[in-house]
Order: structure tokens, then C-alpha cells, then sequence
């Protein structure tokens, strides 16, 4: 089971799936883009096995490029595992208290933010297209745990997973300004002259929002590899049809 485990410790995994030629269908973790929902149970159930937990204890969302964000409690275990039907409907981000409940969440070029607190003991996923990116949802959910959950952003650890690089995120002006609507992204902005587009570093966008937000940048990582660039990249860019990464956060219940 091909995986990039981002953190493994006694207390956090996390983590993100990687395409995999020797699995069915390439080792995709969606069910929204699948050729046979079975195909994509079983490497969901693989990968329950390879981080020593169940299927069942997985949580999904249905994804939207919204910037709507779900709490999750033990009455949502299992949504989503095995149907789109049980999934939690049009939201992009979770996060949750609970220990022993896997949170995932699907990307092929968008930007996953995997995320952990230590002291409050929380964890969470957020799927930042470009399109949740220009809704601020990964801004909008760090503020709401600041203010809501009183969580202080300093005891963040964030990982921001494979997704496009700047050099295949290229756009019409209609998106560019989008974000230079943002008010803080010419920095991670470029013009090509020969080609007329726009070139947008969404992962360092998103890196921004979290600091916006308090998250000291020495606790915010980045996987720089290029999801269409990669061989073990997924990307809608590259192929309409492609599968889904699936990244993932679990917290382990301290002893």
C-alpha cells in the first residue's frame, strides 16, 4: 500500500494514499469518481489494515469546493466509508475531539490540509481547491477553532499534501483575479508572457491563510511534489478521469 505517512507517533498518524499501479484502479480512495465502488472499498479496506484500524472507523465527507466545515462527533463514524449515501453532505473540511476515528478526504490537484493540536487533542482534514481556496475555508475554519473551540493556533502542526505546483496551475485572468482579490497572494503569482496565463501557488496561498490565522510557519509543512508532475500523482489536470488521493488524520487514545 503505497503511502506517504506524514506523522507517526504514539499519539497522531498521519497521512496520505499515493497512485499505485498494482492496485485496482490505481489504488483510488473515491467513491464519486470510480469505475466500480467495490474496487475502492478494497483498497479503503487495505488501507484500514496497513494503519491497524477498520473501515468502519472511517469518516468522509461529500466534497464541493465549498467552504463548509463539519464537527465530528461518534454518531458519524463510519459515514461515508463504504457508500457515497452516508457521507456527510456538501462540506470540505472535518475535524473532530474523538480518538479512533480516521478523517479523510479526496484531492487530485486541490490542496490537502491535514492538521492536529496537541494540547486540545484535535485533529482534521480540509480540501482546498482553488475554489475553497479563494473562499478562505482553511481561514475560516482555523478562525472558527480560535474562537469557537478556544484553541490557541500556536499548538497547531499542519501538513499540506502533493497537490499541483505552480507551474501546471495555470489560469485566465477570471481566476487570477480572484485571488489577487485575496489581497495578500501577488507573492506567490506569476505571469507568462508566452503563453498569457497566470501561475498560482495555491499550497503557499493556503500556507498564508494558516499563518493569517496564528499557525507559526516553523509548524506548517509542505509536500512540494507536483501531483501531475509525479508518477505517483493523481491529477485532474492531467486526465478528467483520474482517481483520488485520499489523506487522513487519526488521533490515538493516550494510554
Amino acid at each position: 500500500m503505497k503511502t506517504k505517512l506524514y506523522v507517526k507517533n504514539r499519539n497522531f498518524l498521519l497521512g496520505m494514499t499515493m497512485k499505485e499501479e498494482a492496485q485496482p484502479e490505481m489504488n483510488n480512495m473515491a467513491l464519486h469518481v470510480c469505475e466500480s465502488t467495490d474496487n475502492v472499498v478494497e483498497n479503503r479496506k487495505k488501507l484500514a489494515k496497513f494503519l491497524e484500524c477498520e473501515l468502519s472507523d472511517f469518516v468522509c465527507a461529500n466534497q464541493t469546493h465549498s467552504s463548509n466545515f463539519h464537527k465530528v462527533t461518534l454518531s458519524d463514524k463510519g459515514r461515508g466509508s463504504d457508500g457515497l449515501d452516508t457521507a456527510i453532505p456538501d462540506t470540505d473540511a472535518l475535524y473532530t475531539y474523538e480518538p479512533n476515528l480516521l478523517l479523510c478526504s479526496f484531492t487530485a490537484d486541490c490542496v490537502p490540509v491535514i492538521f492536529f493540536n496537541e494540547v486540545k487533542g484535535l485533529t482534521g482534514v480540509i480540501h482546498s481547491g482553488w475554489q475553497g481556496t479563494v473562499k478562505e475555508i482553511t481561514l475560516r475554519l482555523f478562525e472558527h477553532l480560535k474562537q469557537v473551540e478556544h484553541c490557541n493556533p500556536e499548538d497547531f502542526y499542519v501538513q499540506l499534501g502533493t497537490a499541483l505546483s505552480q507551474e501546471k496551475f495555470e489560469v485566465d485572468e477570471d481566476v487570477y483575479v480572484k485571488f489577487k482579490d485575496l489581497g495578500y497572494t501577488e507573492e506567490f503569482i506569476y505571469f507568462n508572457d508566452k503563453t498569457r496565463k497566470y501561475h498560482i501557488d495555491n499550497q503557499l496561498t493556503v500556507k498564508k491563510q494558516c499563518e493569517l490565522a496564528g499557525v507559526p510557519a516553523e509548524r506548517i509543512m509542505i509536500d512540494r511534489a507536483c501531483t501531475y508532475l509525479s508518477p505517483d500523482g493523481f491529477s485532474y489536470r492531467q486526465d478528467k478521469k483520474c482517481g483520488r488521493h485520499m489523506s487522513f488524520v487519526m488521533r490515538k487514545p493516550t494510554a
